[in-house]
């Protein structure tokens, strides 16, 4: 089952990254769809859309056919490219790719240590978490410090955060696969949420970095 589950995880994965991606770019070339969701409260509408799903989502998948799960999945992929749009408008479509590209090379990497190291990285889940909290605080803060230095070093701290939650995720799919515990349909679509968001969470603090806005 195990590595039936991980080709269904990361199919789902791809897939939802691929909405996400194709929505955000057409909407960024629809002037009429952009003012409409950055222009008025649409934007936070959408930010509270996406905090439901994926927190109904992570609660009812278990319980939840695999086909709600599915759409489920792929309306938040949806509603995320929707407010994706912003990155195509804000930053140049080669740095974009660029950054793509460097995102996918690391998320490989550590999805690959993730997989065949023989350290249970069970222990580091609770850490992860934590540092999670503590860097959602601090750019919540910085929201209104407004203070460059501290936004580099957030990005920096971040990316190190998600790129040990997708060796952590990784690891935590291959043994729920080995232990086949519930159905692998339904198990693919959480795996592959969590994967969406690690990897999602690596290209937008990369492209913090190294992203050449059109300014």
């Amino acid at each position: 089952m195990e590595n039936k589950l991980m080709s269904k995880t990361f199919f789902w994965m791809f897939a939802g990254l691929l909405v996400t991606f194709l929505t955000g770019y057409f909407v960024s070339h629809n002037e009429v769809m952009l003012i409409n969701i950055f222009k008025n409260s649409t934007y936070i509408i959408l930010c509270i859309v996406e905090l439901i799903l994926v927190i109904v989502l992570s609660a009812k998948v278990r319980t939840m056919s695999k086909n709600v799960a599915r759409i489920f999945f792929v309306l938040y992929s949806f509603v995320t490219g929707l407010t994706f749009s912003s990155i195509f408008v804000i930053y140049e479509l080669t740095s974009i790719l660029y950054v793509f590209l460097l995102a996918s090379v690391v998320f490989l990497v550590f999805g690959l240590i993730g997989y065949y190291t023989k350290l249970d990285l069970t222990k580091i889940g609770t850490y992860l978490m934590m540092a999670l909290f503590a860097i959602i605080i601090c750019f919540i803060i910085n929201l209104f410090a407004n203070l460059e230095t501290f936004d580099f070093v957030i990005s920096i701290i971040s990316i190190l955060i998600f790129i040990g939650f997708t060796a952590y995720d990784v690891q935590k799919i291959k043994r729920l696969g080995e232990e086949e515990i519930i159905d692998e349909d339904n198990l693919s679509i959480i795996g592959a949420l969590n994967l969406y968001l690690d990897y999602i969470n690596i290209f937008l603090d990369l492209l913090r970095l190294f992203g050449n806005s059109r300014d």
